[in-house]
């Protein structure tokens, strides 16, 4: 995507802002939250979970009968439409996650049936231990003539690409393990395999600790435990601007006794629970809503449609402003050109009005500030790009007018819709004038990989996928350069944080301790300087790890230090707790957002891989980039 998200801060009148909150506050947000009420009770509801997905229909046939309701009327038909977009969007997330969950819930409770203990497997199977780890033997060297037969008898290319398929896949022999367990009747086979991935995949001639294996079987039994709490009770509630569910749960538990632990524990979450004290958004999906202009002092200003009776003031970083200018003149040509010209080539391509929370007293819409979110298209900025977006589009419009004319016999209706395609076409071919600058163009065989990891944060490797060659590699000192300083003052800031939090817990004080933005910083700077490495090699992309598996490299990183300092186990877990303590945890989602809003501003490309486990930080870059390579020809 070539998306990035701008903001700004509206100011405005006193007034304005009031009718403004009353409007989001007490009528849009109500809208919202009694939408996402009545999806949840929908009859259909189990129906979706289990697909991943809703019919987005339905969130409008809900709202029909709502926009008479007297708790929701009056409000601009823009705000009408924004609530409806916004539960879509907030059950297309949460739809998509319980399905994930469902996922992991169903894989985990298949696992737990087929972890057994060696007592239970040589029980079950009706064979000794020593005959269950020869018929185990038997299966992996089975699978291992399969792969060597199936290496063999394949040349050329498709050798290859099979030999890098099994390669990035370091999981293989345990799927196919899982696989055979399941198309499998015959008991020996199943407890052998059983053996096998409770053993990692190998043999295991010492005896097995029952203390231990009750703890992995347990330790399983809470995860599924936990999902499940998940899928049954995390449905999304709205925001209670009121805190009338707050009050009334404090009211409840002063006045009564839980009858359970459960019931207890649902009290206290309720309590400790932050809620919102702001307003949902509003969003402005058409950006011929949004109307710009320069007031008396030569500020920019801006107006909304269904709001058009109060005008915001635009404040704005120095750095941004450009942007917001270059929204004004596109609507100033488009209305010179008496319409000659197409707003689906606006720099601007849609807004959203949301209110920043801020500490203070007095009235919420004096209080909080006011902001306004941009998406804007960096394409749309150049002469270069805007030729790009104008030949997709024009494209897309004659494959319409050529599919509709296909049809024959066409009625007025179809007739007045091909009339209006061939008006937008016309007003498409007439760009905007916009400042002539050369597209990026990388060479597609280089890849910038980016592993990310807990003492190391960021490492970079430059690789060459065709040859499979490193480049260049950089360390995070070497990224930072004189900043690197700062690095360590973030994590002593984060270490202090960490122990104030503790002793505030201790004394059941208020521990929201809020950090300073040198994080932030850090990552922007990181940023910076692996956009300007990938531009002076010319690289095509930039590979970053998926995050889905992060818990995990941080663990294997933990245990690796752990290991290296004692053999003795204890030893190793109070190492590794301190260890944590001291270089703490890093937000991988925050640096991986700065680098991709960096490099769509550049032009390139950013692809996604999984970053290996095992392996130094620069060797886990040289393999994320590599496996993005082979994955690519793959696909």
């Amino acid at each position: 995507m070539s998306q990035i998200t701008i903001q700004c801060r509206l100011v405005a009148s006193e007034s304005s802002r009031h009718q403004l909150w009353k409007l989001m506050a007490e009528l849009n947000t109500p809208l919202i939250n009694e939408l996402l009420r009545q999806v949840s009770q929908h009859p259909e509801f189990e129906t979706w979970r289990q697909k991943g997905k809703h019919p987005t229909s339905i969130v409008k046939e809900l709202y029909e009968p709502l926009k008479t309701d007297p708790r929701f009327i009056g409000q601009p038909a823009r705000f009408y439409a924004s609530a409806i977009a916004l539960v879509n969007y907030i059950y297309k997330s949460w739809f998509a996650l319980m399905k994930r969950s469902q996922f992991q819930l169903e894989g985990k409770i298949r696992w737990l049936e087929m972890l057994n203990s060696d007592v239970e497997l040589v029980e079950s199977s009706g064979v000794s231990l020593d005959s269950l780890r020869t018929k185990a033997a038997e299966i992996l060297a089975e699978f291992a003539s399969l792969n060597t037969a199936e290496t063999q008898s394949t040349n050329g290319k498709k050798a290859k690409k099979r030999k890098k398929a099994q390669n990035s896949d370091s999981n293989s022999l345990s799927k196919n393990l899982f696989e055979n367990y399941r198309n499998t009747e015959d008991n020996l086979t199943r407890c052998a395999i059983s053996y096998l991935l409770k053993n990692g995949c190998k043999i295991n001639h010492k005896e097995e600790d029952a203390k231990k294996f009750a703890q992995r079987r347990r330790k399983l039994e809470i995860q599924i435990e936990r999902l499940r709490e998940q899928l049954e009770t995390r449905i999304p509630k709205g925001r209670d601007l009121t805190a009338a569910k707050w009050l009334e749960t404090i009211f409840v538990a002063t006045h009564n006794v839980p009858i359970n632990e459960a019931e207890a524990k649902s009290w206290q979450d309720s309590l400790l629970r932050q809620f919102s004290k702001v307003p949902f958004p509003v969003a402005y999906e058409s950006n011929e809503d949004i109307t710009w202009f320069k007031n008396q002092f030569g500020r920019i200003c801006v107006k909304f449609n269904g709001l058009s009776e109060h005008s915001f003031q635009v404040y704005c970083d120095s750095r941004q402003l450009h942007w917001f200018q270059r929204f004004l003149e596109d609507q100033q040509i488009k209305k010179n050109s008496k319409n000659q010209h197409s707003s689906s080539l606006f720099t601007l391509r849609s807004g959203r009005i949301a209110w920043q929370e801020e500490e203070g007293k007095g009235d919420p819409w004096n209080v909080n500030r006011l902001t306004l979110y941009c998406s804007v298209d960096t394409r749309l900025w150049t002469a270069e790009g805007t030729n790009q977006v104008r030949e997709e589009k024009a494209e897309e419009i004659a494959k319409i007018i050529t599919n509709t004319k296909a049809k024959g016999d066409l009625n007025e209706k179809q007739q007045a819709h091909i009339k209006r395609k061939n008006s937008t076409l016309d007003r498409i071919n007439n760009p905007f004038p916009r400042p002539t600058k050369t597209l990026y163009k990388g060479q597609s065989h280089i890849l910038v990989g980016v592993s990310l990891g807990l003492e190391k944060p960021t490492t970079l490797a430059v690789v060459d996928g065709a040859t499979g060659q490193v480049i260049t590699y950089r360390s995070i000192r070497q990224l930072l350069g004189d900043n690197y300083k700062l690095l360590n003052r973030q994590r002593q800031q984060k270490h202090f944080l960490s122990h104030q939090r503790q002793i505030a817990q201790t004394l059941a004080a208020p521990n929201q301790f809020g950090e300073s933005e040198l994080g932030e910083y850090i990552d922007r700077l990181l940023a910076k300087e692996i956009i300007a490495i990938a531009q002076t090699y010319s690289a095509g992309s930039i590979v970053l790890p998926k995050l889905d598996n992060m818990r995990e490299q941080v663990q294997s990183e933990v245990q690796a230090k752990a290991e290296q300092k004692s053999d003795l186990i204890e030893v190793q877990k109070q190492y590794a707790k301190q260890y944590r303590v001291s270089v703490h945890q890093w937000s991988y989602g925050r640096l991986m957002a700065n680098i991709h809003s960096s490099s769509v501003k550049a032009g390139i490309v950013i692809e996604q891989s999984k970053q290996p486990i095992r392996g130094s930080p620069q060797e886990k870059a040289k393999e994320l980039a590599i496996a993005a390579y082979h994955s690519r020809k793959i696909n």
